[in-house]
């Protein structure tokens, strides 16, 4: 009797994920290798590597996949960096793939993000955003301020409503339990 490939089960997706600086050595490479993966390869935005001066000064945040009470892999990034005292930026937002129908992962990086940086002394908080990305930032409490053309790509200058994010000093959130989501 063969298998029918159709009658398999779903691919497994985690359900419960941490939200948090990245500190340990495989969170900093499992960072480097998402964006990688989504900037250079999927979005091919950037030819090899996305890296640049930015990331010298810049706090890591990572989204982790848990699975059975242990960390996975990173399947969310975002950066944030402090151009002047008060002024913070947030960049290279991105989720894998496979987890971007997990509402819930890319608002808990950008809360962690604007409220890491408003402990940290942040007056103002700033992106450029990816013009498919601004509903979801305007829902976030975001104003648009101007449109900008980065890396051949449209995109929005956004500006974070600090009052909708409270300072976070601990650098992560607490965990998030979603909904189970099927693989597509």
């Amino acid at each position: 009797m063969f298998l029918d490939l159709k009658d398999r089960p779903p691919a497994f997706l985690p359900s419960e994920f941490h939200i948090r600086l990245a500190t340990e050595p495989w969170e900093r490479a499992g960072y480097a290798r998402l964006r990688r993966e989504v900037f250079c390869a999927e979005q091919g935005i950037f030819r090899d590597d996305d890296r640049d001066g930015v990331d010298e000064i810049a706090l890591p945040i990572v989204a982790i996949a848990i699975v059975m009470g242990m960390p996975d892999r990173v399947v969310g990034t975002v950066r944030i960096h402090r151009a002047e005292p008060g002024l913070w930026y947030g960049s290279r937002l991105t989720v894998h793939g496979e987890f971007r129908r997990q509402a819930g992962l890319g608002p808990g990086l950008i809360s962690l993000a604007v409220g890491t940086a408003h402990a940290r002394g942040c007056v103002r908080f700033l992106a450029h955003v990816q013009a498919q990305n601004v509903p979801l930032f305007e829902r976030l409490h975001w104003r648009s301020l101007a449109p900008v053309a980065l890396h051949g790509r449209p995109h929005r200058l956004m500006e974070a409503d600090l009052a909708h994010y409270p300072p976070c000093r601990t650098g992560e959130l607490a965990a998030l339990r979603l909904a189970p989501v099927a693989a597509a």
